[in-house]
């Protein structure tokens, strides 16, 4: 059973800043890649970033490329999104994911976390 709990999301203004954290348990997910995906309402969920389990970025969405970072320490099984010049576009539930396989982890990933709220103000 693997269980992924986001936390960091909140409110913030346009311009700034948040960092997400996404523990993993239940297995050790350090030979995984994982990810970041978002839903805003009335959209569909997109992929916003991944890494490959050695910690090299794989993937960051056009949206976000030169705002977020994606990082992970594999010794506390905990992957960051670190989120900066915050847009009101941005907001949206943000999930963190996981899979075995980099194919799958930007498109279908197997496991997913409850998601957390960001909301950026303009």
């Amino acid at each position: 059973q693997v269980q992924l709990v986001e936390s960091g999301g909140g409110l913030v203004q346009a311009g700034g800043s948040l960092r997400l954290s996404c523990a993993a348990s239940g297995r050790t997910l350090s030979t995984y890649p994982m990810g970041w995906f978002r839903q805003a309402p009335g959209k569909e969920r997109e992929c916003v970033a991944a890494i490959s389990w050695t910690g090299g970025p794989i993937y960051y969405a056009d949206p976000v490329k030169g705002r977020f970072t994606i990082s992970r320490d594999n010794a506390k099984n905990t992957v960051y999104l670190q989120m900066n010049s915050l847009k009101p576009e941005d907001t949206a539930v943000y999930y963190c994911t996981s899979d075995p396989r980099l194919y799958t982890i930007v498109r279908s990933p197997t496991y997913w976390g409850q998601g957390t709220q960001v909301t950026v103000s303009s």
